[in-house]
């Protein structure tokens, strides 16, 4: 039986190899404007597949920083005549000698200016009262440089603006667009084809009342799988097979052909009569290798040949709650760091209440935190999955461990 730390390494093993090659294979062109819609869709963080030079200094002008008047700083002290005021958005004539012109911010700096001071330093002390002045007294603490934002003082042009791997977050959008960058080559997403196993999975669109006449139940774990894969960048499709090897492996391959990186697997992995991923995969190169975590125990990896070429093979254990955890502690920390999503925040908080665990296991329940207190919700079962959804952080009581007090330190993982 491998511990928690084992079977990661293992799963990192297996995957690393899939997320180096997929940078090195090519990248995708893609529009500023499509990126920040992924990002508003929560579709994941995309990652540079090139680095991007600035094709403009930033900013590409001088300009003010301040509601004010842009001067020469040699005129401080003196009274100067009034020009035409300069909003943002337009290239305004060079400033006469002897004037002052209203600038807004973010308006460009004249030709002949070199400073700006504030509106409120005048009587009286703001726009658009202030554009009524005929004349003004220019402070005499003036410098060159106060207040105007210089060409290229954020990025000169053709400095390298982020490097190839850098994650596209909202700054670096931001930073793009201003720089007048359209489109940038982006690291495809991972390709996951997600089986769900069972002969008991209705079909979709049948009926919640047709389940408690039969024995049918929803695929949970196809949905909540790609839903989680999505949020670390994957791309995914989804298949449901039934409990019969010849069907499972005509299914693999028809699923996988070229496009699949990666096939995640639930279920039909443990020691039950119609196991057929294991039986199925198992003679292909699976390794299914028990893991002392409660839910999650059976586990299984492997490189295996599937639609004529080899593709690594994550499974999971088929209980929906035993899948999103598998998930949480083995798949989504290597998926996460590639996409340059962030990491599930990390605290050690005393319990608010007993529970029991079995010392030979690792056990991973699903709690809250209230109060700065670790409270329970639901019990251990692989199967409460309401239960889960209800919770906002996973609790590991660590192996060793058979009894939890009230105050004892419990490491929690926030899920939201």
């Amino acid at each position: 039986m491998r511990t928690i730390g084992q079977h990661r390494d293992a799963v990192v093993a297996l995957v690393a190899p899939v997320l180096s090659g997929r940078k090195t294979s090519g990248a995708e062109t893609r529009s500023i404007a499509d990126l920040a819609t992924d990002a508003r869709s929560g579709r994941g963080r995309r990652v540079l597949g090139r680095a991007v030079v600035a094709p403009a200094p930033l900013p590409p002008f001088d300009n003010s920083q301040m509601d004010g008047f842009a001067v020469r700083a040699a005129d401080a002290g003196s009274v100067l005549r009034v020009s035409a005021p300069i909003p943002a958005g337009v290239v305004p004539p060079p400033l006469d000698a002897g004037t002052a012109a209203p600038i807004m911010t973010g308006a460009r700096i004249p030709d002949g200016a070199d400073a700006v001071f504030p509106v409120e330093r005048t009587v009286p002390g703001s726009f658009p009262a202030a554009l009524g002045l005929t004349e003004v007294l220019v402070p005499d603490d003036l410098v060159v440089g106060t207040f105007v934002r210089g060409t290229g003082t954020d990025l000169p042009q053709g400095a390298e603006l982020a490097p190839a791997g850098s994650p596209v977050t909202p700054a670096l959008l931001g930073a793009l667009a201003s720089a007048g960058v359209g489109s940038v080559d982006v690291v495809r997403r991972l390709r996951v084809l997600v089986v769900s196993t069972g002969s008991e999975l209705r079909a979709d669109g049948a009926t919640a009342g047709a389940a408690v006449t039969s024995a049918m139940i929803g695929d949970a774990n196809g949905v909540a799988l790609s839903a989680a894969l999505a949020e670390v960048g994957a791309e995914t499709r989804t298949v449901r097979v039934p409990d019969d090897e010849t069907a499972f492996l005509r299914a693999l391959d028809d699923a996988v052909g070229d496009w699949a990186d990666l096939v995640l697997t639930t279920g039909g992995i443990s020691a039950g009569a119609y196991e057929v991923v294991r039986q199925a995969l198992e003679p292909r190169g699976l390794a299914v290798t028990p893991v002392a975590m409660q839910p999650g125990g059976p586990q299984a990896a492997g490189t295996v040949t599937l639609a004529g070429r080899p593709v690594p093979v994550v499974s999971f254990p088929g209980n929906p709650v035993s899948a999103l955890v598998s998930f949480e502690v083995f798949l989504r920390p290597v998926l996460a760091a590639d996409a340059g999503a962030d990491d599930r925040v990390t605290q050690v908080l005393p319990a608010a209440e007993p529970a029991d665990s079995p010392a030979a296991k690792h056990q991973v329940r699903r709690g809250r935190v209230q109060d700065g207190r670790v409270h329970f919700v639901g019990g251990p079962s692989s199967h409460l999955l309401a239960h889960y959804a209800a919770a906002t952080h996973l609790v590991h009581v660590p192996i060793g461990t058979d009894t939890v007090a009230p105050g004892d330190p419990l490491t929690v993982w926030s899920l939201r």
